[in-house]
């Protein structure tokens, strides 16, 4: 709980500091007062990591169900879900890591970020989402291939 909340403080400051953004009182007020409920309901934090963690899996399974393009490898780089060894840095926010080979020697990879912004829609969105990302991964990866 100690780094959840610290987490969440540090982003009150990066939102204090930031000269270039223009910061409603009303978004830093929200943020504190989710470090309030924290504070006061440590088993909410507990119940946020378990619904985030069926969000994902969901997601894994949606994908996995929509994928029909054998081209292209997905890995999922997802903390106490489903992690790739050797593949993932774990230490990033979730993502889906995308490789494409375009030949014996030339190797692509995108990273698909799943982070709290992309975590705010739906698992059949952001499923859409990354199936769209990664069609487009590969149309780029055939442009440059092609010329």
């Amino acid at each position: 709980m100690k780094t959840e909340i610290k987490e969440r403080l540090e982003e009150v400051v990066r939102l204090l500091n930031d000269s270039d953004a223009v910061v409603l009182d009303k978004e830093v007020k929200v943020k504190l007062e989710k470090v309030l409920e924290l504070l006061d309901d440590p088993e909410k934090l507990a119940k946020e990591k378990e619904d985030l963690k069926s969000r994902m899996e969901k997601i894994v399974e949606l994908v996995n169900d929509a994928m029909i393009d054998l081209e292209v490898e997905v890995n999922y780089c997802i903390p106490d879900v489903i992690t790739e060894e050797g593949s993932c840095d774990i230490s990033n926010n979730p993502h889906i890591l995308l490789t494409y080979s375009e030949d014996q020697y030339t190797t692509r990879t995108r990273k698909v970020s799943l982070g709290k912004t992309a975590m705010q829609s739906s698992p059949e969105d952001l499923t859409q989402h990354i199936l769209q990302s990664i069609e487009n991964f590969k149309e780029e990866a055939d442009d440059i291939r092609m010329g």
